[in-house]
């Protein structure tokens, strides 16, 4: 089991890629900068944007301002539902790295299926063609259902490497879970602490986190790790930062899983795949 920040899973067509991440959704392009800095100095490897969160330019300052060579890092954007299509998925890629200022991106994701639109096939395959040029070394989708996944593997070459999807107790997401990992395909939870809030004040996860002297965020964050699920937990301050990160010297008990599996209650905190077409270009 992962040891340490700097731990990385195997994606399935060889690249490496830090198990626990930084996200900043939601986080102003003005602060980025600062949070992605920060980050980076806590230890962080692995930085997750996406175009719609309209702070890649932050990122990619920060990453500058962190000193730390690009090729120590592992960078991930999405290309978002109005930017669905060949063409338009490679102009929308040019734009992210040239925010970023980078030359490469570790993984590309398509952010949402959009299947109203019918047009994510049309978007996989320019991502495909982006790898074999060898400006994006891994590609993966985000809010992908089975369906949709069982499409693209229909009509395209490459498998995804990852499906970023919400993931937290309240929607553990087992079937898909299941699924995922009979593809070889890494699940990767957005919302993994599910916002924060109520969740973290369960009662019967802060009798689990008091057993281990860890607080409710490190524990769910835990429990993450030990379904081998990739997390990406998003803060603005640099305490809650180092804490999201010191989640590698103790384990849960399988009856201590089992006691966090049981706060499933299905229950989504963002909009279902399957209707989600904001912005859609159709």
């Amino acid at each position: 089991m992962y040891k340490s920040l700097s731990d990385k899973v195997v994606l399935n067509n060889g690249v490496k890629m830090p198990v626990l991440g930084f996200g900043v959704f939601k986080v102003p392009d003005d602060d980025t900068a600062r949070c992605v800095e920060l980050a980076i100095r806590t230890g962080y490897e692995s930085i997750d944007t996406a175009a719609i969160y309209q702070n890649e330019r932050g990122v990619g300052e920060g990453i500058r301002n962190s000193g730390v060579p690009r090729e120590k890092l592992f960078i991930t954007t999405k290309v978002w539902n109005a930017d669905h299509g060949f063409e338009s998925t490679l102009e929308a890629f040019s734009a992210s790295i040239k925010k970023l200022r980078v030359d490469y991106l570790d993984l590309y994701l398509i952010h949402w299926p959009v299947p109203r639109c019918d047009k994510f096939v049309e978007t996989w395959k320019a991502m495909e063609k982006l790898c074999r040029e060898g400006v994006v070394r891994a590609i993966g989708v985000s809010n992908f259902n089975a369906g949709h996944i069982d499409e693209l593997l229909s009509k395209c070459e490459t498998v995804p490497a990852v499906n970023q999807i919400e993931l937290h107790p309240w929607l553990s997401q087992n079937d898909l879970c299941a699924y995922l990992k009979s593809k070889k395909i890494f699940a990767e939870a957005w919302s993994p602490l599910a916002r924060g809030g109520e969740l973290l004040k369960d009662q019967s996860l802060l009798l689990v986190a008091n057993k281990y002297g860890k607080t409710p965020a490190q524990v769910v964050l835990r429990w993450h790790l030990q379904r081998d699920v990739i997390v990406i937990p998003k803060t603005i301050h640099q305490e809650r930062m180092a804490q999201n990160a010191d989640v590698f010297d103790f384990a849960l008990s399988s009856e201590d899983m089992a006691t966090i599996d049981r706060l499933n209650k299905d229950h989504r905190i963002g909009p279902d795949p399957d209707t989600f077409d904001i912005d859609a270009n159709c």
